[in-house]
């Protein structure tokens, strides 16, 4: 039989991936990780493919017990980890025995946790992604008691001599500040707001308990659009600012429909909505512009952190003779 890990407490935690790209021509909402550049680092250091299976903890606190030998990676928001009650760091790996309990407690300043295994897990797939859709019913939150089953083995790892950590990989983390800067670019609407369209970058805005992973709601001094006539239903792009009539804004996160008929006055960049999907209830946001070009190198250059840890992660992979997935 597979080796399992058996979920203790649940808390708020869904297998994820990097979600459905492609499948927006369907219909379908790409969904995935809500902080991508978290879930793909938390896999790179497990020497897994970035598109790999992984946990998604959200605010409220985690255990599992796995039934074999494994090797894990926790990142995203700060949190205190602990395996069989011993403190261990976040964004590097950490070898876990069969039958110890790994806990993820206290998560603070930003909003989710990503927790990979070596190897990954199992789990269902809908249009090539385990992503959940909520409104298609797939992909429930896991509960206490729920097993996945892992694919790979991992032997014991453990310094030689003393108790110090075996790795020092250097993963890119990102700041958890207390006030967010969200990285944006020019909508296709932005002419339409005149000298309003400024109050975007003016003053910050409030996140509201009703955000979700389909959209964050945005209290604050909301620019007007002073063009006539009709926005009509088109289809809108993860990261649209959306500015329906009210006094908040509408940001469209991951879960997003592929249509929508409000005027668009900005889109977040790429590593910005990584950054949105940390963002908790109760914290502000300020929006800052990028051009095309300067949202591109930041993109690239995160990308780039990305492929040199890879590298850092297969040569000490190769030292300690871990067998990394075919793939990775």
């Amino acid at each position: 039989m597979a080796d399992t890990l058996t979920i203790r407490t649940a808390g708020i935690v869904t297998v994820q991936d990097l979600g459905r790209v492609g499948r927006s021509r369907y219909g379908l909402p790409a969904n995935g990780a809500s902080d991508q550049h978290s879930a793909r680092v938390a896999n790179v250091l497990c020497g897994n493919d970035e598109r790999a299976p992984l946990l998604e903890i959200t605010a409220l606190d985690f255990a599992c017990v796995p039934s074999g030998d494994i090797l894990i990676a926790v990142t995203g928001a700060p949190a205190d980890v602990t395996v069989q009650g011993t403190v261990h760091p976040q964004w590097e790996p950490v070898p876990v025995r069969a039958g110890e309990t790994v806990r993820v407690t206290g998560i603070r300043r930003g909003l989710r946790v990503y927790l990979a295994v070596l190897g990954s897990f199992e789990a269902d797939h809908l249009q090539g992604s385990c992503a959940p859709d909520t409104v298609l019913g797939f992909g429930p939150a896991l509960r206490e008691g729920d097993e996945l089953a892992l694919r790979t083995a991992c032997p014991p790892i453990d310094h030689p001599f003393s108790r110090i950590p075996l790795f020092r990989l250097n993963a890119p983390v990102p700041p958890f500040p207390t006030t967010w800067t969200i990285d944006v670019t020019d909508g296709p609407d932005r002419a339409e707001f005149g000298d309003t369209g400024r109050r975007l970058f003016d003053a910050p805005f409030t996140v509201s308990p009703r955000s979700n992973h389909i959209g964050l709601r945005l209290q604050g001094e909301v620019p007007r659009r002073i063009a006539k006539g009709e926005v009509l239903s088109r289809g809108v792009p993860i990261g649209a600012v959306e500015v329906p009539a009210g006094d908040e804004l509408l940001v469209l996160h991951r879960g997003r429909g592929v249509t929508a008929g409000y005027p668009v006055l900005a889109v977040v960049t790429a590593t910005g909505l990584s950054a949105l999907g940390q963002v908790r209830p109760g914290q502000t946001i300020r929006f800052r512009h990028r051009t095309l070009d300067q949202a591109v190198t930041a993109h690239r250059a995160q990308r780039g952190a990305i492929d040199a840890l890879r590298t850092r992660v297969r040569t000490a992979f190769d030292s300690l003779r871990i067998r990394a997935p075919i793939g990775s």
